[in-house]
């Protein structure tokens, strides 16, 4: 069956779709590397996995299947000049590791010290489809803190949403 959906429609709806911003992360033999996404979420718990796409056209593609692990960074509302230095703002990689402080992790990547959760992650499977490359990762190591608001990406804009502040629901 042939879509009857547009590229651009399809576009124009997904930017309606709130998700959280991460930042990938990855160290190893081939390199250190580090790109902005929002397309990350959780495929089961058991064993614990999760998957992030990746233009297959980056230029970091081959570094990350090469070191065959990942962190995921799930950003605060502070980190939108960070999100945006790994969206390529900063061209030089070291320039964007600057720009925050990181935690080494035993597997060997490293994890945004004030994320409000780390994944590290080890490449179990990576399937093309269309222009991205899906990741699919065991987690082997999860690092969070209990405060901080997630940075969200809405209708092309970081945008954040305040605290709780009452009981949900009735």
């Amino acid at each position: 069956m042939t879509p009857n959906v547009t590229q651009t429609e399809f576009r124009n709806a997904m930017a309606r779709v709130c998700a959280p911003v991460n930042v990938i992360t990855t160290k190893g033999e081939a390199g250190r590397g580090g790109f902005t996404a929002t397309a990350m979420c959780a495929v089961t718990d058991a064993p614990p996995t999760l998957l992030v796409c990746m233009n297959s056209r980056s230029a970091q593609t081959d570094l990350f299947i090469a070191n065959k692990r990942f962190c995921v960074n799930v950003l605060t509302q502070e980190h939108k000049e960070l999100a945006a230095s790994f969206a390529g703002g900063l061209s030089d990689m070291d320039a964007r590791y600057a720009a925050a402080a990181w935690v080494d992790l035993p597997s060997g990547n490293q994890a945004l010290a004030d994320a409000i959760v780390s994944f590290d992650c080890r490449l179990a499977d990576v399937r093309m489809v269309g222009t991205h490359n899906i990741f699919i990762a065991d987690v082997v190591h999860v690092r969070s803190r209990p405060d901080g608001h997630a940075l969200l990406y809405f209708d092309r804009n970081y945008v954040h949403v305040p605290g709780q502040t009452g009981s949900f629901g009735g």
